[in-house]
């Protein structure tokens, strides 16, 4: 099993449990693997990109530097597309840009609550189901009218593209890409070493 880089896009105003909960599954769960196999690469490398390396404050005044900006990050195999207030990240061509590029080269792109107004914008869910935050699914079905936007749904798995529902929904959508990437054993005990009950029937 080769080593994937997990890029997750973090900006002002992100909601935190939107990027730090799939970050932790996927840094947890490579932790777990090696505890089970310690001559061999963790399945997972985590790591967060902002536009630019200066500090963002996510929601709730918590303050992150990212580890890598879009100028200069490693290769993208899994694209983590958080959500939180993402007016401004809609309205920002570069964003956009940035986005498209890297779904283009990555194995899958996934996002969380609202994140799925930037996967829409940058043109990934055309033609497609996906799911967001409750509060957020009428201004979805507005924004992307050729989305099958659903609804009393934790996540919706596209193939190369996978939605989650708002929050702490993340957490069992990205339990769902550990299992399709690198096993279930490993996401059934990813999870309880995070001691989380895992939904993973979507």
């Amino acid at each position: 099993m080769s080593v994937r880089h997990v890029g997750v896009y973090v900006f002002d105003d992100v909601e935190v449990l939107d990027f730090a909960g799939p970050f932790e599954v996927f840094s947890t769960a490579s932790r777990v693997f090696h505890r089970l196999n310690p001559n061999s690469e963790p399945p997972f490398e985590v790591f967060t990109v902002g536009a630019s390396r200066i500090q963002i404050r996510a929601r709730g005044g918590l303050l992150v530097e990212p580890h890598f900006s879009f100028g200069g990050h490693p290769t993208i195999d899994v694209l983590l597309i958080p959500g939180g207030v993402v007016t401004a990240e809609l309205e920002t061509p570069s964003v956009i840009s940035w986005i498209a590029t890297q779904a283009r080269s990555a194995q899958l792109t996934a996002s969380v609550c609202t994140g799925a107004f930037l996967i829409g914008k940058a043109g990934l869910l055309g033609g497609k189901r996906a799911t967001t935050h409750w509060e957020d699914v009428t201004d979805l079905r507005r924004l992307l009218p050729d989305t099958r936007v659903l609804e009393e749904t934790r996540w919706v798995d596209e193939g190369t593209v996978v939605t989650s529902a708002g929050i702490s929904a993340g957490l069992d959508m990205s339990l769902h890409i550990v299992a399709r990437l690198a096993g279930k054993e490993l996401a059934v005990r990813t999870a309880r070493q995070m001691e989380y009950e895992w939904r993973d029937d979507s």
